[in-house]
């Protein structure tokens, strides 16, 4: 059999975004494989709930995405970049057979796809300047038109970047599209945007604002936020939202609620009867906090957390949604080693109740009248397309996309692993007196205890990003995992104090105290698992990505216990970090603190503060644009490490951001891993290779030669 390897990243396909058509009977969703290096396609396929083969339903070049179904099941809207550059536009195609077809040509691409309840209209959002909007290429723009890079770049806002990009004026505004109006136009006319109705954009304070979460409720109303900054006040410094009802056809708006938190895509869902669903998080300390639902009844004020009894967070990669009828919410948390789905009455008459997903990482899910289509992914595969009962009493998987891929590979199952860490509190009314932390262990395809008794392996410590999220068996590490074990390692990784999916308390353990905490639960797992006859105690390598790379740095300058380190787009410095990234606020919830309030204590805090301490050979990975973690502390880091004579080595990715491993190019992602392999190999005494820094370049690479523009 073939092993797992960096490179088999090109073979895999990955399955997003189910949706449950209107009568349950299909199931839409998007699959997408890397196409080359640098790109991905991506096809909306559909599958019988009944059962048989998935069939491609939408084709062309580009990448397609946001299949939604018409209420009535005849058409389905979807965005794709076909034959508009990069910009996603809006298209349709009957379900019945036919030519899809373009129905916008707007500047800012469409994102927030949603049917009308009636059928007759889509909302959409796009980012635009105030010049876009003059000049109306919001609502129809050449196709072939490309916006001037700003020269100088003059920046105004707090927060000027996010993802890969630059906003450069440009902020989120909400839309409507009458389908049958734009159907009417001749389908080889140019698009003039006279079936787009702008909804935001004209009020005063719309320069300095983005509206998102846009979703209807009835067929005249649309729901969506906005940040609640007064005049004078920055947006960008606050994480309070005003909660806006629109009647689209008298087009009057009202500021009914507020809520507190990280509102994106998918933070609002309404009911046809008035009652809107909204993530809420508490204002204090908010960056640690749960995010509850909270259902606001808009014919009664009353407003409930159907959330409230369960000690789970909505946040972090999870969603909600209403059942059809309008009386149920489905909603995924965090939950020990999965990330699992639950239903609760919008009403809050009873509590939550599991629906499905001990086991298994829930990507994305959509409810039906009698169903509930997912797409999750299992220790034995990276993610498929599933439908159950609204209950969640049978469960069929309709799709197997990377079998032929699997087939003839091994793919170890991981063991779970639970631990004990003095967290210094008394005993407890259970006699213990620490916390128990859950992990996982995964060995190499050719591992057998009993025909190889003395066979010892080197270990790997990854450690999560978040810092407040959580790892299961599954999701986006699923290839990581699977590949440094297919490579020789034992591989370990676990939920320390700090991480989601065990209650409020669990996630604020790490508060004002990043490394200390998180460290002496990381290697109390490590010494767990190094009691293992098959683990080589004194081969330990340690790596992660984000939060992970801020532990990985922070580990080996306050530990000898590694041979050698990849610390990836990681934050290094507090201080810089607070004054680069779009997440700011972070340092000031985790840590009460800011650079002007208490520097000396941030700086402690910091991972580089520590960097003469450092002995384990590091390599440094980062994104060029990761505007999230920014490379400037990066720099600093390895700078440091530079003038304390380690072995180090700084990577940078171009055109690549925060989300690199997860979707970077293809070549980068591949390339990643190949490195992050090839570093600790070169200090295993269990691999007869050279460190890389004593390699030629590209040697053990899939890539082949670089030059110094690749590698510093």
């Amino acid at each position: 059999m073939n092993r797992i390897a960096a490179s088999d990243y090109h073979d895999l396909v990955h399955a997003e975004e189910p949706r449950l058509s209107p009568d349950d009977e299909r199931v839409a969703f998007v699959r997408r494989t890397p196409a080359g290096d640098a790109s991905y396609t991506a096809s909306v396929y559909t599958v019988p709930v009944g059962g048989d083969e998935a069939t491609q339903f939408t084709a062309g070049d580009g990448v397609d995405s946001q299949p939604r179904w018409s209420p009535g099941g005849d058409r389905l809207a979807f965005a794709s970049t076909r034959g508009a550059g990069d910009r996603e536009q809006l298209w349709l195609v009957p379900t019945d057979g036919g030519e899809a077809r373009r129905l916008t040509s707007v500047v800012g691409g469409v994102d927030d796809l949603e049917w009308s309840p009636d059928g007759s209209r889509l909302c959409f959002s796009q980012r635009v300047t105030s010049e876009d909007r003059e000049a109306d290429r919001d609502r129809a723009v050449d196709p072939d038109y490309e916006r001037a890079a700003p020269d100088p770049r003059v920046i105004d806002r707090m927060i000027y970047r996010a993802g890969t990009e630059y906003f450069d004026g440009r902020r989120r505004h909400v839309y409507v599209l009458d389908v049958a109006e734009a159907l009417s136009r001749d389908p080889e006319d140019e698009l003039d945007g006279d079936a787009i109705t702008r909804l935001t954009g004209d009020g005063p304070a719309d320069a300095r604002v983005d509206y998102v979460s846009p979703t209807w409720g009835d067929g005249e109303t649309v729901y969506y936020a906005a940040k609640a900054a007064a005049a004078g006040e920055e947006p960008d410094d606050t994480l309070t939202y005003d909660l806006y009802e629109h009647e689209t056809e008298s087009d009057e708006v009202e500021t009914f609620a507020q809520t507190t938190g990280w509102l994106e895509s998918g933070s609002i869902d309404a009911t046809a009867d008035g009652r809107v669903a909204v993530e809420f998080t508490p204002e204090d300390r908010t960056s640690m906090r749960q995010t509850e639902i909270r259902v606001h009844d808009r014919d009664t004020g009353e407003v409930r957390t159907p959330t409230e009894p369960l000690d789970r967070t909505v946040g972090h990669r999870c969603a909600f949604e209403w059942a059809p009828d309008g009386e149920t919410l489905y909603f995924t948390t965090p939950d020990e080693g999965s990330r699992v789905c639950w239903s609760v009455p919008g009403d809050a008459s009873e509590e939550p109740t599991r629906v499905y997903g001990d086991g298994v990482t829930i990507e994305d899910f959509s409810v039906g009248a009698n169903a509930v289509a997912y797409v999750y992914s299992e220790w034995d595969h990276p993610g498929d397309v599933f439908v159950t009962t609204r209950g969640g009493n049978e469960v069929h998987r309709l799709t197997r996309v990377n079998d032929d891929y699997l087939g003839d590979r091994p793919v170890r199952r991981p063991e779970e692993v639970w631990f004990e860490v003095d967290d210094g509190r008394e005993e407890a009314d259970d006699g213990s007196d620490g916390e128990s932390i859950q992990g996982w262990l995964l060995t190499p395809p050719e591992f057998d205890a009993d025909a190889s008794p003395g066979e010892r392996y080197p270990l790997v410590l990854e450690i999560h990003g978040g810092p407040h999220a959580h790892w299961t068996t599954a999701g986006t590490m699923w290839h990581e995992f699977q590949t440094l074990a297919a490579r020789g390692y034992v591989v370990f990784w676990c939920n320390p104090r700090g991480s989601t999916g065990y209650g409020e308390d669990r996630a604020t353990a790490i508060e004002a105290d990043w490394g200390e905490v998180t460290l002496t639960d990381v290697l109390a797992g490590v010494e767990t698992v190094c009691e293992r006859e098959f683990v080589d105690e004194d081969e330990v390598f340690v790596t992660g990505g984000s939060f992970g790379g801020f532990m990985t740095a922070w580990a080996v300058a306050r530990s000898d216990r590694f041979e050698a380190a990849v610390a990836q787009r990681g934050v290094y410095d507090l201080t810089g970090f607070y004054g680069s990234s779009d997440a700011f606020k972070l340092v000031e919830d985790d840590f009460g603190a800011t650079p002007w309030t208490d520097p000396e204590f941030l700086w402690n805090q910091s991972p580089a503060a520590g960097v003469a301490d450092v002995d384990a050979p590091t390599l440094v990975m980062h994104a060029d644009r990761d505007y999230r973690t920014p490379a400037n502390t990066a720099e600093l880091f390895v700078r440091g490490l530079q003038k304390h004579g380690v072995d180090t080595r700084l990577v940078r990715y171009p055109r690549e951001g925060h989300e690199l491993s997860r979707s970077g190019e293809p070549a980068h992602v591949v390339d990643r891993l190949e490195r992050i392999a090839r570093w600790f190999d070169g200090y295993s005494a269990h691999r007869d290779a050279p460190p890389a820094l004593e390699r030629e370049r590209g040697a053990g690479l899939s890539s082949g030669g670089e030059d110094d523009r690749d590698e510093a």
